[in-house]
């Protein structure tokens, strides 16, 4: 997509501060974080939201969240807790239609976010 800020990312068009990045995926510090810790993890196939999953970039997905996991043990928070958000279409929140997930920790969260 050539209008996509987060192709553009992957591309290397933007520039971000990657803390990962490998074949499938890439993660960097959020511009605007909402928490000390706050990042972003997308896989680099375009895949617009969760609406569009098939059981291909399904696997994608899976290792996303394996990514999660390894960049939050890196980060010293997966024992004291963080938050994995998506937000899906326009009334979710979703302002990017690259799918992408948030990871957002080192500070308590409270619930509702705010």
């Amino acid at each position: 997509m050539d209008d996509c800020i987060f192709c553009k990312i992957i591309k290397g068009e933007i520039p971000s501060k990657k803390i990962y990045e490998d074949e499938d995926v890439i993660a960097f510090n959020d511009i605007n974080p909402e928490a000390p810790i706050h990042f972003l993890v997308i896989p680099k196939k375009h895949i617009e939201s969760v609406n569009h999953i098939d059981e291909e970039s399904s696997k994608v997905i899976a290792h996303i969240f394996n990514v999660i996991n390894k960049i939050v043990r890196e980060l010293n928070i997966a024992d004291t807790g963080y938050r994995i958000i998506n937000n899906c279409g326009v009334d979710g929140g979703q302002t990017v239609n690259h799918m992408h997930f948030h990871v957002l920790g080192g500070r308590e969260l409270k619930w509702p976010p705010g």
